[in-house]
């Protein structure tokens, strides 16, 4: 499979399941630990001095529209129409665009903030290095990355999924340290790193870096 046919079969999937997506994931704000950190990564933004942040991934915006209720200037980006439909339904006040990494239409050093919540999963491993490197490239330095993911090292191939059958989609379960190493390589300084869920067959982790 080639990269563009895995971008196609991810967008392809989200269009399909948007409403049911949209209909079946619990806000943000039911989840104290993830509005935790949230609310670290707003903050660091904001005693960084501020300005644009981007959601890369931003599904139906239900993380962009709780980063915009901490005060944050923030946008999303996301290859599904279907998704983005859902999301200026739901958050009309805030921007959506079509995009998708690593080929991101942003200038660079234009970004104070950058979240990737759940969508590095959708990228095959060896594209990983060219996505942090452009993540990196538009962050101003000392910006800031937060990443969320699954823990492991395998692919998981779905074909059902939020009611649907007949979907062909990969996810990508990622070694902490890879990743780590990975955002070190691209000019990245990890913070913090908290792995949820140790118990669940897929543990979740989070991943705060800085923009050196």
């Amino acid at each position: 499979m080639t990269d563009d046919d895995a971008l196609t079969g991810t967008r392809t999937t989200y269009d399909t399941v948007a409403a049911a997506y949209d209909a079946f994931v619990p806000p943000i704000a039911d989840d104290p630990i993830d509005c935790a950190l949230l609310g670290d990564f707003a903050s660091r933004v904001g005693a960084s001095g501020g300005g644009p942040v981007v959601e890369v991934g931003c599904g139906t915006g239900r993380v962009t529209g709780h980063l915009a209720g901490l005060g944050l200037e923030v946008s999303g980006i996301d290859p599904s129409p279907g998704m983005l439909a859902m999301a200026r339904r739901d958050h009309p006040e805030i921007s959506f665009t079509e995009g998708a990494m690593p080929d991101l239409d942003l200038p660079d050093g234009s970004l104070a903030g950058l979240l990737a919540w759940y969508s590095i999963i959708h990228l095959p491993p060896g594209r990983l290095p060219a996505a942090f490197a452009d993540l990196h490239r538009v962050l101003r330095p000392g910006g800031w990355l937060q990443l969320a993911f699954h823990v492991g090292d395998r692919r998981h191939h779905r074909t059902e999924g939020y009611g649907h059958q007949g979907i062909a989609l990969d996810i990508y379960w990622l070694p902490v340290e890879r990743v780590a190493a990975l955002l070190a390589e691209a000019g990245f300084v990890v913070e913090t790193h908290v792995v949820r869920d140790l118990s669940a067959r897929v543990p979740q982790a989070r991943l705060l870096a800085r923009a050196d």
